[in-house]
């Protein structure tokens, strides 16, 4: 590793680290709720016992952290480790001198949802996680690859969410977890993957290439074309493939259509693409 990458992960650290730790210590623990995750775990204990949010977070990592050791790799943890101890020092040492954000619940989950999912993707994007149940779901993905992640995480977050019910003593904390949890996956896909989130456009038509010269001249993007047959007419077809830009698509579809008015369009989301004119897959980082 370099030292601009050692300083650019660092850099990235400082920011999730403190986005982390408004998150949980600043919006969450003011309203007597607990979102889904190691943290909402620590949440619950300082809120009966007292003891320090990020201490407790890393303490309850330690186990998953010898158990997933096997599947991570050794640099994605090396990586995660550094990050949960700046998650931690923001946590107990930054906002530990800090007051808690005391107004509307509802709002201290929004804003709670909306900083640690800014703060996972942050750290998702170097390769790197806050631990908890990445550790866990990458571990029970493996010994279980049929099982779904999202089914995995949601189950566990579930768990704690409801966890809150009782310790808190209101059903209202259950709903607020429920609401950061939801509006962090949402921030963490925007954050990573809107931005460069891109439509395919397939078309079914009889002149493919007159349709592909104009897409070309229309918005400068290439296709890639197929042979197809219909079965049900068996007539013998081209099938375009393009994908572009959101802004891109209305003017695709009526070029399509400009030439062949019977072609068939059809429109779906490409979360992620690498390649020229996309994502340089030489300057993206993995999760894994």
């Amino acid at each position: 590793m370099n030292k601009r990458t050692l300083v650019v992960d660092q850099l990235y650290n400082l920011a999730a680290g403190f986005l982390y730790a408004l998150s949980i210590c600043y919006f969450a623990r003011g309203s007597d709720f607990a979102p889904g995750g190691i943290s909402g775990l620590a949440l619950i204990v300082n809120y009966l016992w007292h003891l320090p949010v990020g201490i407790t977070t890393l303490v309850f990592n330690l186990p998953l952290v010898a158990l997933s050791i096997r599947f991570v790799g050794r640099a994605f943890l090396a990586k995660s480790l550094v990050s949960m101890v700046w998650c931690t020092v923001f946590q107990d040492v930054v906002f530990a001198r800090v007051g808690c954000y005391t107004g509307d619940p509802l709002v201290a989950a929004l804003f709670a949802g909306v900083t640690w999912g800014f703060a996972l993707a942050l750290l998702y994007m170097r390769g790197s996680s806050s631990g908890g149940t990445d550790f866990l779901t990458m571990s029970i993905k493996v010994l279980r690859p049929h099982l779904s992640i999202g089914a995995v995480t949601g189950g566990i977050d579930l768990v704690v969410i409801l966890l809150g019910w009782p310790v808190f003593g209101t059903v209202d904390s259950v709903l607020y977890g429920l609401v950061t949890t939801v509006i962090t996956s949402l921030v963490i896909d925007k954050v990573m993957y809107g931005s460069s989130s891109s439509k395919m456009l397939t078309i079914i038509t009889t002149k493919g290439q007159e349709i592909a010269d104009e897409i070309s001249r229309e918005c400068e993007r290439g296709s890639t074309m197929l042979k197809a047959i219909g079965t049900y007419t068996n007539t013998e077809r081209q099938m375009l493939l393009c994908v572009c830009a959101r802004p891109q698509v209305y003017r695709i579809r009526t070029a399509a259509y400009r030439i062949d008015p019977g072609c068939m369009v059809m429109v779906t989301e490409a979360g992620e693409v690498y390649g020229e004119g996309f994502i340089d897959p030489g300057k993206t980082s993995s999760f894994l």
